[in-house]
């Protein structure tokens, strides 16, 4: 049975080591142990921050997903609240098992709870099975995003 609940540092390299299993995150994650120290400083402060949630999805004592929300506070939609949904990973041996959407349902009730307005996320252009994923969970590709690296 698949429960969900607040990441805790223990969960730190499954987390991510779902990160970088796959093509894209398998060029900017680091998932060999001990972890980076980067690893540990933002779990800590993602930890500490009251509008963030790293969550998990568990099998009994197994981590077999994780997503991150961030709700943002917004003067726009006359001073809504957005739950923001990234770093959605499912561990490689369960993909197709309906984690996913298990998942998915599990985060909007979650910002829906804290009174977000709507729930948004992005996802990158060469991820087509992702899309479908989200088409199918009745999200809509609305807006283009940008992203800068620094």
């Amino acid at each position: 049975m698949i429960t969900f609940r607040k990441a805790v540092a223990a969960d730190l390299p499954a987390i991510v080591a779902m990160l970088a299993d796959d093509p894209l995150g398998a060029t900017r994650e680091d998932a060999s142990l001990p972890l980076a120290q980067a690893y540990l400083d933002a779990f800590a402060a993602i930890d500490a921050d009251p509008n963030q949630l790293l969550a998990v999805a568990v099998d009994g004592a197994e981590v077999v997903g994780t997503l991150q929300i961030t709700f943002l506070a917004g003067l726009s939609r006359k001073g809504a609240v957005r739950g923001q949904i990234e770093a959605v990973r499912v561990a490689g041996g369960r993909r197709s098992d309906g984690i996913g959407r298990k998942m998915f349902e599990w985060a909007i009730e979650e910002c829906r709870a804290r009174g977000c307005v709507l729930v948004q996320l992005t996802t990158d252009k060469g991820r087509a099975d992702a899309h479908r994923f989200y088409d199918g969970l009745g999200f809509t590709a609305s807006h283009i995003g940008y992203k800068k690296t620094l």
